[in-house]
């Protein structure tokens, strides 16, 4: 339920509808308007009514949650939430650009990718250190020596780095050298590593699953929302559907169906979603006209000798390109893309 406080109610009166509420076993989330206070009541509502709250002094009125999703929804927050990686805002009025090799190879492929993918406008390196694959045999991460090479390749260009977070023993490693986790398509409804990178201090990039759907993928921020985190950027890369000519089904329609359902932001990687190169660049451009927050972009100096995923890696050159036309199409939305 959303309790409502009247406009002018001292903090005094929302303490105590908190406390009241925290005694029959509610977990509470305030939020702090500039006319009124809201306060998330997330419990069994039977053992609490209605009319006994709203005789508490300062409530103006109780509104039932209607979504299985309590705390990512609009329901109860209305308002957008910027996610902040250091000096980036994810969620406002720029298209945010995170770009960067699969997985993390050595360090001179990585920083070569770092200084590209900086120089064409990406705001955040990607580069996968632990990397889930459908084989046991393929390449499977650098592991922490991979985290080391990112915490340098963002010493040497000042890109905050964004990777893959796989097994929940792992969160605690990751948290020491990432910027934002992310959790990835596999492991959407791995809730227990949910819970743990909810509970990291880190914000989440949160991949929908290969066959999941739109509630079943917020229902996953949830978990990790209810850890007191936030600061979740949810990610579409694709489904999984009959069709075989692309790697996945890109769900465009997703982005403004999120948008309107949840205060997260929402970003679409282009890459994984389509497994062509060529494909990277209209999808990127229509995933900006979507009205998408960001991209998640895989850029490797020299893709065709790629230990994953080269066929749908841009070349730095091609990047570069991308980033050039990306600008027209945000202009056209009402948002920009910084140099």
């Amino acid at each position: 339920m959303i309790v409502v406080m009247r406009p002018g109610a001292t903090q005094e009166q929302i303490d105590a509808v908190e406390a009241r509420l925290i005694e029959f076993g509610f977990k509470t989330h305030p939020i702090y308007g500039e006319e009124k206070t809201v306060i998330g009541a997330i419990g069994d509502k039977k053992v609490l009514s209605s009319e006994s709250l709203i005789t508490l002094p300062g409530v103006e009125k109780i509104v039932p949650i209607m979504k299985p999703y309590k705390l990512v929804g609009r329901e109860l927050k209305q308002s957008k939430t910027i996610v902040r990686v250091g000096q980036v805002e994810i969620g406002g009025d720029e298209v945010v650009v995170m770009a960067g090799p699969c997985a993390v190879e050595s360090e001179e492929q990585l920083l070569t990718a770092a200084l590209q993918v900086k120089s064409a406008g990406a705001k955040i390196l990607r580069g996968g250190a632990f990397k889930p694959r459908t084989s046991p045999y393929a390449f499977q991460g650098l592991e922490e020596e991979g985290l080391k090479m990112l915490a340098k390749a963002r010493e040497a260009t000042g890109l905050p780095i964004v990777t893959e977070a796989v097994d929940p023993r792992d969160v605690e490693l990751v948290a020491e050298y990432a910027d934002v986790i992310q959790i990835g398509a596999r492991n959407m409804q791995n809730f227990r590593l949910l819970q743990e990178a909810g509970m990291a201090g880190k914000p989440i990039l949160l991949k929908r699953g290969l066959s999941s759907t739109v509630e079943e993928w917020l229902m996953a921020a949830e978990y990790i929302i209810d850890k007191g985190n936030d600061q979740i950027i949810l990610c579409e890369r694709g489904i999984r559907t009959y069709e075989t000519g692309t790697r996945n089904t890109l769900d465009l329609s997703a982005v403004p169906l999120v948008q309107e359902n949840s205060h997260l932001p929402v970003i679409v990687d282009p890459s994984h979603s389509t497994g062509s190169w060529k494909l990277v660049a209209p999808m990127s451009r229509a995933a900006v006209a979507a009205g998408a927050d960001g991209l998640l972009i895989e850029v490797h100096p020299d893709p065709s000798r790629a230990l994953c995923d080269g066929p749908q890696s841009l070349t730095p050159d091609n990047f570069a390109g991308l980033m050039q036309s990306l600008r027209s199409v945000a202009a056209a939305v009402g948002k920009k893309i910084s140099h």
